[in-house]
């Protein structure tokens, strides 16, 4: 197995348990504790705001590849086994869902239609 497809694999992994302690953190059956963590890093792996941001040379990614990974790795041991595992099924299936292109070239469509009256609007103030 190369490097680059245990990358791809490692990467999966950590978007499943991301998702999964999205679910966890909202599941009453977690304890408080465990369930802090897990919104709490999973609301950091998801937000687009970062603590270091990306476009400062190795710093900028040193959150996404340090902080995150060690963020599951602890919110996964506070967890009980048999939640996580139900939850990380229950992301695997959330994952496997359709898209739907259709959707997709909606919202594409209503970006255009913004972008466009935006430049209108500029035009017009000339």
């Amino acid at each position: 197995m190369t490097w680059l497809a245990k990358a791809k694999g490692w990467a999966k992994r950590l978007k499943r348990d991301v998702l999964a302690l999205w679910f966890a953190a909202r599941d009453r059956r977690v304890p408080w504790h465990a369930k802090l963590t897990a919104g709490a890093v999973a609301a950091y792996a998801l937000s687009p705001i970062d603590l270091i941001p990306d476009f400062i040379p190795v710093l900028g990614y040193l959150d996404d590849l340090l902080i995150v990974p060690l963020g599951i790795i602890l919110a996964v041991k506070l967890m009980p086994a048999p939640l996580m595992s139900e939850f990380r099924g229950k992301a695997e299936r959330w994952a496997e869902r359709p898209t739907s292109r259709t959707g997709l070239a909606f919202i594409l469509a209503i970006w255009i239609c913004c972008f466009a009256f935006a430049l209108w609007s500029l035009w017009e103030l000339t």
